[in-house]
């Protein structure tokens, strides 16, 4: 009988979370947008779940937005989603998910939408449940709308050089800015400020099926190989069990060797490799 795409809906809906939450580390991304935004939410032209169904037996899906994001894929779903959007044309600035599936859909989809700008193959999935055994660094804080005018040109200097792109690019400053401050607003966003100077930050980045993970994880460049953000991170895993979620987890370049050796002392384990193709 073959696989059938179609939208995931209410009758669907539980199976897509039982997906989930057999793996929430591997699909928090996906379980926050649920919870933000619910089934009605993510059923519109910009963000929306498509599912493989076998009869009425969900076997995979995909979130569709400005990240594409394969969710417990096959090759067989994924040539259908591939033809899908060989016809679309590309809508999404990232495709990200666990490696082995990304690497094996991009096969698919580069023939027709062409070099990708940048491809991050290996990037390990990292989390704890437990405080570190460091000692936390009690200057880091929740950011306050106060700190913005600092912390600004941080972020902007942290999403550069992980993406290859400056989010000001092409008149993205305002809604970038709007960002960071939506995370600040949200006490999402840490951040160890001495005088005028930004030391440290981190951001959660999003929080589902009580998971959260991180993201833009920064110490001052004039101020690394001091062991100042060990400290600082142990500060924030301590801030994000006690008032957040259960589990904080991360994923991270597989080259960026001193950000793992630091993740790795304040308790960080690996248990997935993710892998982004960059637009």
């Amino acid at each position: 009988m073959g696989l059938e795409l179609r939208p995931i809906d209410t009758h669907s809906v539980g199976q897509l979370w039982s997906m989930i939450n057999a793996n929430p580390v591997r699909h928090t991304y996906v379980a926050s947008r649920l919870e933000q935004h619910g089934l009605a939410g993510i059923t519109r032209r910009t963000l929306e779940i498509i599912g493989a169904f076998d009869g009425e037996q969900l076997e995979s899906a995909m979130l569709f937005g400005a990240n594409l994001v394969p969710i417990e894929t096959s090759q067989e779903s994924q040539r259908l989603f591939a033809d899908v959007l060989a016809r679309q044309g590309r809508r999404c600035s990232s495709i990200v998910g666990p490696a082995n599936e990304v690497l094996q859909f991009w096969a698919m989809l580069e023939p027709h939408w062409g070099v990708a700008r940048a491809i991050r193959k290996n990037q390990p999935v990292m989390m704890t449940q437990n405080r570190s055994e460091l000692i936390v660094d009690d200057r880091v804080n929740y950011s306050t709308l106060m700190d913005l005018d600092i912390l600004f040109p941080a972020c902007v200097e942290m999403f550069t050089h992980e993406v290859g792109l400056s989010p000001l690019a092409k008149g993205g400053g305002m809604s970038y800015r709007n960002r960071v401050s939506e995370l600040i607003s949200n006490r999402r966003s840490f951040a160890r400020i001495d005088g005028d100077q930004i030391t440290f930050k981190a951001e959660v980045g999003c929080v589902g099926a009580q998971v959260a993970q991180l993201q833009g994880v920064w110490v001052n460049p004039e101020l690394r190989g001091q062991g100042i953000g060990r400290h600082a991170l142990a500060s924030v895993v301590k801030y994000v069990l006690q008032d957040i979620a259960p589990t904080v987890s991360l994923y991270v370049n597989d080259f960026n060797h001193n950000a793992i050796a630091m993740y790795e002392k304040v308790g960080f384990k690996q248990v997935d490799s993710f892998a982004t193709v960059l637009f």
